[in-house]
């Protein structure tokens, strides 16, 4: 039977199956169907139980001043074998984000697989963890209601050797973190997802899309006040313009590096890296991401928590467009605050003018990525393009690495290049990312690893079974090497059980790089073919790439990282140098507080909006003075918004609310940095340099 039904039945049996304690016999084997409530051996880190009737039937109240405190249960190994879920109904207070990690691991100094998510304030959400995770061959799940951001790491481990379990808080914000929970239990049966949550405190945004939970000096009042904002900031577009020190692309006019071939390139000049724009000046990319009509929030099983949804067709119906493929049922509030401002008919052209003529406002010369390039095109506004892979015919191998050596393979490639002839010829292109942040890059195992666990048969496989052969020669001395009793036809297919050794992770690791250079070298020729004329900027890694990944991106023209530090490691992109011979360019970076009504401040977390704005021009100003980087690009140019986006992010992260309302410190900071980051890149004066309170990022 599926789990908390009705509020009645949860009240009636109290969310309760049988307790499982530490010394009772394994019962999924006896065909059990009944849940299994998981008993806490204990807690640990402050962890408190706090008096009072919980809203949630069932449920008790915790609290705990600072993040590492938690539960920590132990039950006989194999006890979770037969589960298909762990779950709990949960339900914060306060109006701060709060992370939590579920740790399984297989006894005391066994493999451990890590789930971490968190959920939105003063709305109940179901913890949902599905134990199919634990074969680590999806980075996470989708959000579901106000249940976020579920993601898992660690190592991949087997449910028959795992006898411990541990519920963390990982993260608060700036306050003591208390929250209500049903008991933790385990089932066999599929979990329902809450259809109606409770909301203590009612709707969770106003008909603004503001947070309800929230009040903050800046705070829009009313729908008027919005609308009025909207309109001054239209009637002032025209009057934004690049200062006198950019061209008309927004490079430098003091150094002009040649006579310029009509498109952006780049180029080494007295031992610094530089973007070259079409007229042949230097230029160093500055820009946010998601300039488009953004803060998307998904409100999936949440349509209480909004306090204003209007009819989907109605004059509000392209605030319901969705801009990502997992979005869902999302709903618009910047959107819906322009449409009220400028009318439903020609909204979308006027407020392209107005986020244009911001971005000129605040010095900005670049428009990144995820954005509606086609208004930056048409105004000759520098920007760059996203493209991501779909192995639609090949299939995948591990998480979303593709199979390469499948027949389609290529074609997938060319129907993935085939995007980019729409902006094939246009100057204003800077150039395309290849992809953004792929799943196979944030696990612990490299591909043709978790492929073997993963991927009983594929075109991969068999490449990795011929390369093997080729190397050791006969099956004896390949499972000699590996110290396993293994053939070339058990790593060519079938399903891998046995634990890798040190050796086999070796050769795994060498083929993994080969599995990358096919993979980035077959992206690049189809997308050079299409587009001769642009830059290639890689692919975007989550941080910095361990060495066996890197060497296999040698294709590209520009090397990119998504870099959330306080500054742009100088090591790191000196290796990147020395390694493959490009510049660096950082397709994500930001900063977030939380004094202005969003639940979490992002990954860089800083005080108040001061402090941010300090933050923001040490990080962009030591970027320039690096002579590896040749651009940063912020994400995001909005906040997102505080019911979250298809993942649950809910961020203070932009330069403008979801009202349209310019964040004034952030503002000047970059108007100050970006008129002096030619100066700065070319040595004549020193990065910006004050001391900042860095708080521990939210995350």
């Amino acid at each position: 039977m599926p789990l908390n039904r009705r509020k009645e039945e949860i009240e009636r049996r109290s969310f309760l199956g049988a307790g499982l304690v530490a010394g009772s016999a394994p019962l999924w084997a006896e065909g059990r169907t009944e849940p299994l409530r998981l008993e806490p051996a204990e807690s640990f880190g402050g962890l408190r139980k706090e008096s009072g009737v919980a809203p949630l039937a069932g449920a008790t109240w915790y609290a705990t001043d600072a993040a590492g405190a938690g539960f920590d249960y132990r039950f006989p190994a194999g006890s979770l074998a037969g589960a298909r879920y762990v779950t709990a109904d949960m339900l914060f207070d306060g109006n701060q984000m709060i992370v939590f990690g579920v740790t399984l691991q297989e006894g005391e100094q066994g493999r451990t697989f890590n789930f971490r998510f968190s959920g939105l304030n003063q709305c109940s959400f179901r913890l949902r963890m599905p134990l199919s995770l634990v074969d680590q061959n999806r980075w996470g799940i989708d959000r579901e209601g106000a249940f976020l951001k579920p993601r898992c790491s660690g190592s991949r481990v087997d449910l028959e050797k795992v006898d411990r379990l541990k519920l963390t808080v990982r993260i608060i914000g700036t306050r003591p973190a208390r929250w209500c929970m049903t008991p933790l239990v385990a089932t066999a049966e599929e979990v329902e997802r809450i259809a109606k949550p409770l909301l203590p405190k009612g709707p969770l945004l106003d008909e603004m899309g503001q947070s309800t939970l929230h009040d903050w000096p800046g705070k829009s009042r009313n729908v008027e006040e919005v609308s009025s904002r909207i309109r001054r900031q239209l009637d002032t577009a025209a009057g934004q313009k690049f200062p006198e020190h950019f061209t008309r692309w927004g490079g430098w006019k003091k150094k002009r590096l040649d006579k310029g071939n009509g498109h952006f390139r780049v180029k080494q000049h007295d031992g610094r890296w530089w973007l070259v724009d079409p007229d042949g000046y230097a230029f160093w990319s500055a820009g946010p991401d998601c300039v488009r009509v953004d803060t998307n929030a998904n409100y999936e099983g949440l349509e209480t928590a909004l306090k204003w949804l209007p009819d989907r067709e109605g004059e509000f119906r392209d605030m319901f467009e969705r801009y990502m493929r997992r979005d869902g049922k999302s709903v618009n509030f910047l959107a819906a605050n322009h449409i009220r401002a400028l009318g439903a008919e020609q909204w979308r052209p006027k407020w392209a003018r107005i986020a244009l003529a911001e971005l000129r406002r605040l010095r900005f010369n670049t428009v990144g990525n995820w954005s509606e390039w086609e208004f930056a095109s048409e105004a000759r506004f520098p920007y760059v393009r996203p493209l991501s892979f779909n192995a639609r015919r090949a299939g995948n191998v591990y998480r979303d690495f593709p199979d390469i050596y499948h027949a389609d393979f290529e074609k997938d490639v060319a129907d993935y290049a085939d995007e980019l002839r729409a902006s094939a010829n246009d100057p204003a292109l800077i150039g395309y990312f290849l992809m953004n942040e792929p799943t196979w890059g944030f696990s612990s195992e490299v591909p043709a690893a978790g492929m073997l666990f993963t991927t009983d048969t594929c075109e991969t496989r068999k490449e990795l079974g011929r390369w093997l052969r080729t190397k050791y020669g006969e099956d004896a001395a390949l499972a000699a090497s590996w110290k396993l009793p293994v053939t070339f036809a058990q790593v060519a297919a079938g399903r891998w059980k046995a634990v890798l050794t040190d050796a086999a992770l070796r050769d795994l690791t060498e083929f993994s790089t080969r599995m990358v250079e096919r993979y980035f070298n077959a992206l690049t020729a189809a997308c050079k073919k299409v587009d001769p004329n642009h830059l290639n900027l890689g692919m975007r890694w989550a941080g910095l790439p361990p060495a066996w990944a890197a060497k296999g991106m040698q294709s590209f023209d520009v090397f990119s990282i998504n870099c959330y530090r306080q500054r742009v490691p100088r090591q790191q992109t000196d290796e990147i140098h020395a390694l493959l011979k490009m510049p660096v360019i950082v397709g994500e970076w930001h900063f977030g507080a939380l004094d202005v009504g969003l639940p979490s401040s992002g990954i860089g977390h800083l005080r108040n909006q001061r402090e941010r704005a300090k933050a923001y021009r040490a990080y962009l100003e030591d970027a320039a003075a690096n002579p590896n980087v040749v651009g940063v690009h912020w994400f995001t140019l909005y906040d997102q918004s505080a019911l979250g986006r298809f993942d649950g992010e809910n961020y203070n992260i932009g330069f403008l609310d979801v009202c349209n309302r310019p964040y004034e410190e952030m503002g000047q900071a970059a108007i100050t940095s970006h008129e002096r980051m030619y100066d700065v890149a070319d040595g004549r004066v020193q990065p910006f340099d004050e001391a900042i309170e860095y708080l521990p990022n939210l995350y």
